[in-house]
């Protein structure tokens, strides 16, 4: 049994992603699982969506083909009931209309603006908030947010 700490963490798309298909930042997000202990993974309730996104984004780019974006979703619908969904309440939606009025010089996007609140939402509650997310991670950490960057990008979606 691992000793230390156990975690509660928050994955944005872009890092949820990398645990059903391999990419950059895949083996980075293994070793943390390898290596602590993970209690609770909290997901932006809109994360369901965005993963579908994801993966018919990548088929349709021919990164994957459409057995394997079937399995993907497949997996990821099965696993579903292990993750803790932030839910998308008035709090949150205020919370994401202040963000983006606040970070929109930043480039803050509606989507990112949901995922982030839905972080600060529980912030009390997890040690970290795992994304793949250059701009994102920028705002989170204005935002108080410990961050666990992933080998990212720009933009996912």
């Amino acid at each position: 049994m691992k000793e230390g700490k156990n975690y509660e963490c928050f994955f944005d798309t872009s890092s949820l992603f990398k645990l059903y298909h391999k990419e950059e930042g895949t083996e980075e997000l293994l070793d943390f699982f390898n290596n602590e202990r993970i209690d609770s993974i909290y997901l932006a309730n809109i994360a369901t969506i965005e993963f579908c996104s994801v993966v018919w984004k990548k088929c349709r780019k021919k990164d994957i083909n459409e057995q394997q974006a079937n399995f993907l979703i497949k997996n990821f619908n099965k696993d579903k009931k292990n993750y803790n969904l932030v839910p998308f309440t008035d709090r949150l939606r205020n919370i994401s209309e202040q963000l983006i009025g606040k970070h929109w010089k930043t480039g803050l996007r509606t989507l990112d603006s949901i995922q982030l609140a839905s972080g600060l939402i529980i912030k009390s509650e997890i040690e970290y908030y795992f994304t793949s997310d250059i701009i994102l991670t920028e705002i989170a950490k204005l935002e108080g947010l410990k961050i666990k960057l992933l080998n990212c990008w720009n933009s996912y979606l």
